[in-house]
């Protein structure tokens, strides 16, 4: 955090904090809409290079939550950490600043754009300048985005192809190179199988596995909770704004995590 209240990011290559010590921590976060409490008192954590799997019903304060994180929305109490020290995030500005990215649902993409440019979209690389016009470095752009593509293993014919043309699959794999392009340490892809055929989804499960590769912690939103057991080091689970449970997958099943989901409470084993 700077002196000005910014978040600060650190360099990659720097020492990480202590062990124990999470890369992302919401810590009593509680957000209430008029007399509506969205989220209650709710604790999040996230490790370095750890997939946390969020799950919940509909109105469990999923996207609530993860708003705050990203940005989007500011808590009414609680506070948030990164790499152990308190920080302040405003906008999703800040959050980027810091290395948090997400990728939504509606995913952001313009269908009459090619890969390359979607990649880049908004962060164009500009070859020169005319007088008022701007003259992009497409070969430039087309080669930068091939590179992103690589290192989460993910293959296209060519950079051109529009991605009006593209899979859902496909389209989900762009946004999710689009996010690691800022070199980020948390992604959270936010539904990111929805509408998907099973072989599609399984890719962008490989995808989120590839992350985790690559260093990069995620945060996983899903209803399908085959995805979550299979991909996830954790799963916290909402429940009408509140969090009922925090579980490594190979000590729970989805049995359990269903009745948390519909309204069991969590048992951390204290009794």
């Amino acid at each position: 955090m700077s002196e000005s209240g910014t978040p600060v990011k650190e360099e990659k290559g720097q020492a990480e904090p202590d062990t124990g010590t999470p890369l992302v921590e919401m810590r009593g976060i509680t957000k209430r809409f008029g007399g509506l409490t969205a989220l209650n008192e709710v604790d999040l954590s996230v490790g370095f290079s750890e997939v946390v799997g969020l799950v919940g019903d509909n109105g469990a304060g999923k996207s609530t939550l993860i708003s705050i994180l990203s940005g989007a929305l500011r808590q009414t109490r609680g506070e948030l950490l990164y790499k152990g020290e308190k920080v302040d995030i405003r906008t999703p500005e800040d959050a980027k600043e810091l290395g948090i990215e997400t990728v939504y649902q509606d995913l952001a993409l313009a269908d009459n754009i090619d890969v390359a440019g979607n990649l880049f979209l908004g962060r164009e690389i500009g070859a020169y300048t005319l007088g008022p016009f701007k003259f992009l470095a497409r070969k430039k752009m087309r080669q930068k985005a091939r590179e992103v593509l690589e290192v989460l293993n993910i293959g296209f014919d060519s950079m051109r192809t529009k991605v009006r043309n593209l899979s859902g699959g496909q389209r989900q794999a762009i946004a999710v190179a689009r996010s690691i392009y800022t070199d980020p340490d948390l992604v959270i892809l936010d539904e990111p199988t929805a509408a998907l055929a099973v072989e599609e989804s399984e890719r962008v499960l490989d995808l989120i596995n590839d992350l985790q590769e690559q260093g990069i912690s995620v945060i996983f939103i899903s209803h399908t909770l085959q995805e979550v057991f299979s991909t996830a080091d954790r799963i916290v689970v909402l429940n009408q704004g509140n969090k009922v449970g925090d579980l490594k997958p190979e000590e729970t099943d989805m049995d359990e995590v269903v009745k948390l989901m519909i309204g069991g409470r969590y048992d951390n084993g204290s009794e």
